[in-house]
């Protein structure tokens, strides 16, 4: 695995994806960072990292995905990654809020964004980043963030965590095609707020309620309205107010 450590980049997804264009990357090669000065979240949000207490790294994966329709059970399958590592060090209450952030006790722990670029032949190279909040403790003005160390109160080896997480990805994407069923069902177990009434705006900020059921096959949120009335929703067409 090679792993190419930076002092500060704007983003290493961008770092990553530009570098893939240039030269022929292994797969799994990593892109981390000490500082990320414009990491990048879902729907173009950014990324605020205190520098050198957290971690921010990119994964590029090549031909993971070779299907349009299997591109989400990638992101379930990097969600449910992340997730059984923190399991594993017995982080509590954790959550995967829709479609690819990480909770724990209610609080955003992480946030996963993944990037797909099409080649020639059909095949895709996949860019997954990852931040995650291990060791930082001043979240002044982000009330709903969190870290690690605030949960369990303990400092944590950044390098360690970040191979057993890339080693948890491999392992997990080479058994998504036999998998698949597996990590979906472990993906909704864990899906932040489901079957309970919630609060969701609209692009036109009109609020209503909803009871979240599942996520479909495409990544679009599931929900039953006030109506009873089933209706899905993409990432960009509304928000979930918690």
């Amino acid at each position: 695995m090679l792993v190419i450590k930076l002092n500060a980049i704007d983003s290493t997804n961008d770092y990553l994806k530009q570098l893939n264009k240039e030269k022929t990357l292994s797969d799994y090669t990593v892109v981390t960072t000490f500082s990320q000065t414009k990491g990048k979240g879902q729907m173009g949000s950014n990324w605020i990292s205190e520098p050198g207490k957290n971690l921010t790294f990119s994964v590029l994966v090549k031909d993971s995905v070779t299907l349009q329709s299997s591109i989400f059970d990638c992101n379930v399958a990097v969600a449910v990654s992340v997730l059984e590592v923190l399991q594993s060090l017995k982080i509590p209450n954790l959550n995967i809020k829709w479609p690819n952030d990480i909770l724990a006790e209610s609080k955003k722990i992480g946030g996963i964004l993944i990037e797909n670029s099409i080649k020639a032949d059909g095949m895709i190279d996949t860019v997954i980043g990852i931040g995650l909040n291990i060791n930082q403790e001043d979240f002044s003005g982000l009330p709903s963030a969190s870290s690690l160390k605030n949960i369990v109160e303990k400092d944590f080896d950044l390098e360690f965590l970040l191979e057993k997480i890339v080693n948890q990805l491999k392992s997990n994407l080479n058994k998504l095609p036999l998998r698949k069923e597996f990590f979906w069902e472990k993906y909704k177990s864990h899906l932040f707020k489901i079957n309970q009434p919630m609060a969701f705006e609209d692009l036109n900020q009109n609020r209503f309620m909803g009871i979240i059921t599942g996520v479909s096959s495409d990544g679009k949120l599931e929900l039953v309205l006030e109506d009873d009335s089933c209706q899905t929703f993409g990432l960009k067409e509304i928000r979930m107010l918690y």
